[in-house]
């Protein structure tokens, strides 16, 4: 009896996921709950844990392929049914299936070869793995390879796949990316052919050059830039792909209005040394400034509610709950996990939670409802060169706090009445807000408020 592995349901409003990496093979005995392939969604990347025991029987989603909530990934044939292959017996006549083909590795020039005289690929049984060609390149680097479709389809448009970056195992170039990289090429003017260099030359591919900026019925269109010998193309990820979407959205549907403050983070420094130490020793991770300005932006949100609103249609909903979505860098790229309920939090709760998104992040664990529903961001994006920066609204949320870097800076201050020039821990706070329904004096009136909570510095640690 086989046990279907579908697309399960990652969150209220993921409808699909797309097959990023099968760890196992067609043949592979496994084992209930071992990782079978790893997802990409528009929230999250996971891995897919095996329903059952048994063997892997089909792999039907390839890798590349975007597969709805409910669809089918593979087929495991149960532990009962499954014959080890260490273990079957070898065939006796000459119509059975033989062993999928070995990789080859071909001379240094095959791929030219292949490419000049084209010849069709075999038809492999459903169940066979894909074979992969290697392909010796001039220059004596470390060889590439490719699958025969990948192979067919540079042949027939005449594509050098040294140029292409891959996505798949090991930097593979998969058909998503020459797909992709092909998009890019018809959405501009046509490459010219290459020509084939002499003997002992190096390989140049001719570039027609840009056309001007095209003007269709008054609406300007760029011009695309076509790639030359050297430049390396990355086709989007998913996952980028998503955000560079939701950006635009944003800032197409949002008015955008930036307004910034000078934060004297003297008093919260000392606060930190002063508890740094037992801190860690009591949680087990270290306090940083980020969970103080997190408490800080939670109870400015509490006093100007409109701020933690959505815009729904022509109306303006504020929300109860305030959840602090908490930008953190990946290697795959942003993602901002949620700080659910952050207004019944206290500073230790929100240092907690933020620590416990971090480590799900850094652990593939993190989930799409942990990205869910959030009503306000906070964004940190280093202390390196990051003096100050506007963010790009979170739709559909109202504003985007973002942290500048700390720096010791002379300040004039009061004391006793006098002015004096003193040496400060400075930080800029800036503050993106909704025009449509945040004016700038309530925008004005929410970051002056944040400031001064973070410079009093009166939190419990």
């Amino acid at each position: 009896m086989a046990i279907e592995v579908a697309m399960p349901q990652m969150g209220e409003s993921v409808v699909e996921g797309t097959v990023v990496k099968w760890l196992v093979k067609e043949g592979d005995v496994v084992a209930e709950d071992q990782p079978l392939c790893e997802i990409s969604t528009d929230k999250v990347d996971t891995e897919i844990p095996s329903p059952g025991a048994g063997r892997i029987a089909k792999i039907i989603a390839q890798e590349g392929q975007t597969i709805p909530v409910g669809g089918q990934l593979a087929l495991i044939e149960e532990r009962a049914a499954a014959i080890r292959p260490e273990a079957a017996p070898k065939p006796l006549t000459a119509e059975a299936p033989k062993e999928p083909p070995k990789i080859e590795t071909a001379q240094p020039h095959a791929l030219r070869e292949v490419r000049a005289e084209p010849r069709p690929a075999a038809t492999a049984p459903a169940a066979a793995p894909p074979r992969l060609h290697v392909a010796a390149r001039p220059d004596g680097s470390a060889p590439r390879r490719y699958s025969p479709v990948v192979l067919r389809m540079a042949q027939e448009h005449e594509i050098d796949l040294d140029r292409i970056t891959g996505s798949g195992i090991d930097g593979r170039v998969t058909k998503r990316d020459l797909e992709q990289y092909l998009d890019t090429l018809r959405s501009g003017p046509a490459p010219a052919p290459a020509a084939r260099p002499a003997a002992g030359a190096s390989p140049v591919r001719a570039v027609a050059a840009p056309s001007p900026a095209p003007s269709v019925g008054g609406v300007y269109s760029p011009p695309i830039y076509q790639p030359r010998e050297g430049d390396v193309t990355e086709p989007f990820t998913r996952r980028r792909k998503l955000i560079a979407e939701h950006m635009v959205f944003s800032k197409t549907h949002s008015p955008h209005v930036g307004t910034l403050a000078e934060v004297d983070m003297t008093r919260v420094m000392r606060l930190r040394e002063k508890h740094k130490r037992e801190f860690q020793e009591r949680e087990g991770f270290g306090l940083t400034l980020l969970p103080l300005v997190a408490a800080a932006t939670v109870r400015a949100l509490k006093e100007f509610p409109r701020m933690n609103a959505s815009v729904i249609g022509d109306s303006l909903v504020i929300r109860k709950e305030i959840n602090l979505g908490i930008a953190m860098d990946t290697e795959e790229g942003l993602l901002v996990p949620v700080l659910k309920r952050a207004e019944g939090m206290s500073v230790v709760g929100i240092a907690r939670e933020i620590e416990n998104l971090r480590r799900k992040i850094a652990d593939r664990k993190i989930t799409p409802d942990d990205l869910a529903g959030g009503s306000f961001t906070l964004s940190n994006p280093g202390r390196e060169g990051n003096l100050f920066g506007f963010a790009i609204i979170n739709q559909p949320q109202m504003g985007i706090l973002r942290m500048g870097e700390l720096k010791k800076r002379p300040v004039v201050i009061e004391v006793d009445g006098e002015d004096a020039i003193a040496i400060r821990a400075m930080m800029y706070l800036a503050l993106s807000y909704d025009h449509r329904v945040v004016d700038g004096v309530l925008g004005n009136r929410f970051l002056y408020r944040t400031a001064r909570i973070i410079e009093e510095a009166d939190f419990e640690l």
